[in-house]
């Protein structure tokens, strides 16, 4: 059942890239139904993007998804609850962390700009996934994106007591993937062997 999560968002992201969408389970009857308790099968934490909704480009609806979004995909101590309840009591077999290109975060990051406000936590939280990445070769933004996806998937998964304990378990998945905002296709972002 954990594999097949993952599968399905992918089958959903193929449906929404083909323009076949089935919008199932958004009905006034689904709407009934999952007033009455909430069983989702995955977590997608992503980015505070408008162009990115996890709903739409995994062709998934009312009590599927359980949706962490914040710039940056940066998980503190508020959004890794919102997870472990999911994970632990709402049953959610599978956590996608979702970056996406040309993501603004990232960039300012990468740029180095000063950031104004409550901004520059974002970007501090981010700089060591940039600064992982700085002299590979390729683009560096994109190089980023994916390293800061990598960077959180690592993080859930030595995350004590509840999401490392159900990974070791086997009933649990963790990955990264990253969404192209040009042509909706969501690729899944390999990670080290330490992490899967």
């Amino acid at each position: 059942m954990v594999y097949k999560a993952l599968q399905k968002l992918m089958d959903g992201n193929e449906r929404d890239i083909a323009a076949k969408l089935t919008h199932s389970h958004q009905s006034p009857e689904r709407r009934t139904e999952a007033a009455k308790g909430q069983h989702p099968f995955a977590v997608i934490v992503g980015r505070s993007d408008s162009r990115v909704s996890p709903e739409i480009i995994f062709d998934q609806a009312i009590g599927d998804l359980f949706v962490i979004r914040v710039a940056g995909n940066i998980v503190d101590d508020l959004a890794l609850g919102s997870i472990e309840y999911a994970t632990e009591h709402l049953g959610a077999q599978l956590i996608v962390v979702l970056g996406h290109e040309r993501c603004g975060a990232v960039e300012a990051t990468v740029k180095g700009t000063e950031a104004a406000g409550h901004i520059g936590s974002l970007v501090e939280a981010i700089r060591p996934a940039v600064d992982k990445v700085r002299k590979q070769p390729g683009d560096l933004l994109d190089n980023a994106i994916k390293s800061n996806v990598k960077m959180i998937v690592k993080e859930l998964h030595s995350s004590k007591p509840i999401l490392e304990k159900l990974v070791k378990k086997d009933t649990l998945k963790i990955v990264g993937a990253r969404y192209d905002l040009d042509d909706g296709t969501v690729k899944i972002v390999p990670q080290s062997k330490s992490t899967e």
